[in-house]
């Protein structure tokens, strides 16, 4: 029913401007993890607003939002929140992550595309409740595991602090006119 490809790049880092990055958080401002914490709680809380829709508009495809359901704006958001949180469980053990390296092969031999999709694909027949329930909880693990990775392994380090805005701030914000056209279908 629903395999779609990504409307976004998620988070190529060939495009990304150094300092600013492809949104409006600019990124050498974080010299301390409680700032990058604190702006992606804001960031995710408007996203919030789609585990509150009733089962028939969650799963409702907006054709603004390039075909994609409110269940699968979820989906996909968390889906890489998930990856971010397995890299920061290995960094909060350790000065490598095997996560974040098998990710980027994976993302380099297979492409966005079709990870995205696959993900989807995945969750399409979940209980609606479940979905709702992994929105709820992994952005706040993810921020409750950054808060015990030590800093020079994730903000301090560019690649890695690069890596933790394309898969929260930037992604986000990258859907933020996906999360208007699929609230509009309902308030409108």
């Amino acid at each position: 029913m629903r395999p779609r490809t990504t409307p976004d790049r998620r988070h190529d880092r060939t495009d990304r401007d150094a300092t600013t990055g492809t949104g409006g958080y600019h990124h050498a401002m974080y010299v301390d993890a409680l700032s990058f914490l604190e702006d992606e709680r804001a960031a995710w809380v408007p996203f919030e607003a789609l585990a509150t829709l009733d089962d028939e508009a969650f799963d409702r495809p907006v054709a603004a939002a390039h075909g994609w359901s409110a269940r699968d704006l979820a989906v996909h958001l968390v889906y890489w929140q998930e990856h971010a949180l397995e890299v920061a469980r290995e960094l909060a053990v350790g000065d490598t992550s095997p996560a974040y390296e098998r990710a980027s092969a994976e993302w380099d031999e297979r492409g966005g595309d079709a990870i995205n999709a696959e993900a989807i694909e995945r969750w399409k027949d979940a209980p609606a409740a479940e979905v709702r329930a992994r929105m709820s909880s992994v952005s706040g693990e993810l921020r409750g595991y950054l808060t015990v990775v030590p800093e020079t392994r994730w903000v301090k380090n560019a690649e890695r602090r690069e890596f933790f805005l394309g898969e929260t701030l930037d992604h986000y914000e990258g859907h933020l006119g996906d999360l208007r056209a699929i609230l509009a279908t309902v308030d409108g």
